[in-house]
Parts: structure tokens; C-alpha cells; sequence
């Protein structure tokens, strides 16, 4: 074989090491890239969040006053809407007036009921009187009667016993019969007063239909949904916009549930939004779900957060919400819905075990 042969199969000769180094390479990102994975979880399956409500008055009536426009920030206690007064300004002052008609008819009704119980009284006493005299009278004609068979006492005299007799008698019936209806004429004031109640929770129901009329904001927030205008009439109980709470905001991140061994909550995070993705902001886990749509084609669990497998023809991991507190967030920068990205800072099982106290029980 000549030298120039030699030098041919040289060159042809494969080098196998840079091949080897490549799949080491890969082999230790793979693992460290697990590694990170199981010891500092993280998603981009991600949304800012904050609770809402639906801003809805007590009472029904027109909108005569809008304080507020659509996406406005408001502070607790801020004028919102106010609705037509007057009609609840009128219930109250008739509500008022009755009640003062009431207050001034009692005292009247107290004095009628005082002398128809005098006359009650007196009543009463004439019947006594009556009685006695019917008795005396009695009496009278009983020893009269003996006496006019021995000629002690004239025929004209026992008639006139007889009359005064029957005089008395009349006399005790009538005066029970006015006893009778004097007593029934006695009234009381009872249902006056019973009236003066039912009045004075009228006055402060108009009183809180009033107040009802201003609605004010019930924390600081966001104005969102904002649809309609002065002039519209709205009813009670139906949501006239959205109010944005921005006291709390929150970052719902989506974990696989194998990396949900080591999350508890107060586990520290690390949170940005994709909008400024270059501003991080730290949090606590606030909480953990405990059930979500099984999407399995056995139907809808009510009420479930619903979160979308990325792969439906290979069974993967289920991913479960994890609420996350920020500490300090951004109100420009935060809005319901924003994409976001989280990392987590779980405490190893180990670490755990290390900050137990001296006689083995946890600090």
C-alpha cells in the first residue's frame, strides 16, 4: 500500500467522540431540565385575575345622576349612580306625616277611653245603689204583708210597698243595663300603639330606600361594563356594570398534578405578565384546587374550572389551578385575563425534616 492509500483511509476513518460528547450533552440537559422542572415548578399556562362583581341597585327608578365611565378607577365610597329620589323621598314623608297624625290621635283616644271608664264607674256604682234600694224596698213589703191581716197596715199602704217594690226592680235593671253598656264602650289604645310600630318600620324602610337611591363604590376597583346612560331605568337586583376589584390581584397558573407534591400554601413565587415581561413580581400561593372538568364524556361537574388538555390522544398529566396572591402588584400593568407566566419555589421534603426542633417535633 503506498503512502497516498494511507492517507486516504485516514481520512475516511470516522471520528466517533464529537457524536459521544453531543448525547452526553444531551443527556445531562435532559436531566438537569428535569431536575429543574421537579425542584422549581413552571407555567405559562397563566392568567391575572381579580374578584368582580356585579354592581346592582337595592331599589328600581331611573338614573338621574353617572358618576362613573367605563374602565374608571373608583375609590370606597365613591359616587357610582344615583337613582331617582323622589319617589322614595315621598314614601318617607308620608310615612313621617302618619305617623305624626298617629302621635297626635293617641293622646285624644287616651282621654276618650279615661272618661268611658268613668262612666264605666259610675255606671257601677248606680247599680250598687240600685240594688240596695231594690233590697230595702223588699224588705219593706215582706214585714208589711203580715201586718194587714191584723189591721196594723191599710191595703193602701201595702200597695204602695208593693209599688215601691217594683219601682226598685225597674230601677236595678236599668242600671245594669247601662253598667253593661258603659263597660263595653271602654276601648283601649293597644291597637293605637301596635299601629305606631308597624308606622316606624315603615319610616325606616323609606329611610333605607332613600339611602339605597346613592350607590357608592364598596372598595377600591375598576369600572368595566359599562353600558348604559343617564335616563336609563334599571331594576333592583340587576347588574347595571362590572366592578373590578383591585385591593388583591391574583395569578391562576395552571400545574401538572405531579408537581403538586411540594406546593403548599404561602409557597413563595415568582410571577410576570407577557405584556412586560421584563418586570417580575413575587407572591404566595393563596391556595391549591381540589377538582376541575374531568373532560372524560361523562359530563360536567358544576361549578369546576375547566382546563383544556393540550393532547387528547395521549393520556397526559392533569393540570390543576393554583391561586397566587402577588404582594405587591402593578395597577397599570394587571387586567383580568392577562397571560402570565409563574414559577414557584416549593420547600424540599428534606428541608422540612432539617427545621425540626431538638426532641423531633417540627418548629
Amino acid at each position: 500500500m503506498t503512502a497516498a492509500q494511507s492517507t486516504d483511509a485516514g481520512k475516511q476513518r470516522p471520528r466517533t467522540w464529537p457524536a459521544m460528547l453531543l448525547i452526553v450533552l444531551a443527556v445531562l440537559a435532559v436531566i438537569a431540565v428535569i431536575w429543574r422542572v421537579d425542584t422549581v415548578p413552571r407555567t405559562d399556562d397563566a392568567y391575572a385575575y381579580a374578584d368582580t362583581i356585579g354592581v346592582s341597585p337595592e331599589v328600581s327608578g331611573k338614573i338621574v345622576t353617572l358618576a362613573v365611565r367605563n374602565n374608571q378607577a373608583v375609590k370606597q365610597g365613591d359616587l357610582l349612580f344615583e337613582i331617582d329620589p323622589r319617589p322614595y323621598r315621598f314614601a318617607l314623608q308620608r310615612a313621617q306625616a302618619a305617623l305624626a297624625q298617629l302621635d297626635a290621635q293617641i293622646p285624644l283616644t287616651q282621654r276618650t277611653v279615661n272618661a268611658q271608664g268613668f262612666s264605666a264607674d259610675a255606671a257601677k256604682s248606680a247599680v250598687v245603689r240600685a240594688q240596695a234600694a231594690a233590697k230595702q224596698a223588699a224588705d219593706t213589703l215582706a214585714r208589711m204583708e203580715p201586718l194587714i191581716a191584723k189591721g196594723y197596715v191599710s191595703a193602701d199602704e201595702l200597695e204602695r210597698a208593693r209599688t215601691a217594690q217594683r219601682a226598685a226592680l225597674a230601677e236595678l235593671t236599668a242600671a245594669q243595663s247601662q253598667a253593661s253598656g258603659a263597660q263595653a264602650a271602654v276601648s283601649s289604645v293597644a291597637a293605637l300603639v301596635a299601629q305606631r310600630a308597624v308606622l316606624t318600620a315603615e319610616i325606616a324602610t323609606a329611610q333605607l330606600n332613600l339611602e339605597y337611591a346613592t350607590v357608592r363604590a364598596p372598595f377600591d376597583g375598576r369600572v368595566v361594563e359599562l353600558r348604559t346612560s343617564v335616563g336609563q331605568f334599571v331594576s333592583a337586583q340587576k347588574p347595571v356594570f362590572t366592578l373590578i376589584d383591585t385591593r388583591h390581584w391574583y395569578v391562576i397558573a395552571n400545574f401538572r398534578e405531579n408537581e403538586l407534591g411540594n406546593i403548599r400554601p404561602g409557597t413563595r413565587a415568582t410571577v410576570y405578565l407577557m405584556s412586560r415581561s421584563n418586570i417580575r413580581f413575587s407572591g404566595s400561593v393563596d391556595s391549591i384546587g381540589f377538582g376541575v372538568d374531568p373532560q372524560d364524556g361523562s359530563g360536567t361537574a358544576n361549578g369546576l374550572p375547566s382546563i383544556q388538555r393540550s393532547i387528547n390522544w395521549v393520556h397526559v398529566a392533569q393540570r390543576f389551578p393554583v391561586k397566587i396572591r402577588v404582594d405587591h402588584p402593578d395597577p397599570q400593568l394587571f387586567r383580568i385575563g392577562t397571560s402570565a407566566v409563574a414559577v414557584l419555589q416549593p420547600e424540599r421534603p428534606d428541608s422540612r425534616d432539617n427545621r425540626a426542633t431538638p426532641n423531633g417535633a417540627p418548629s
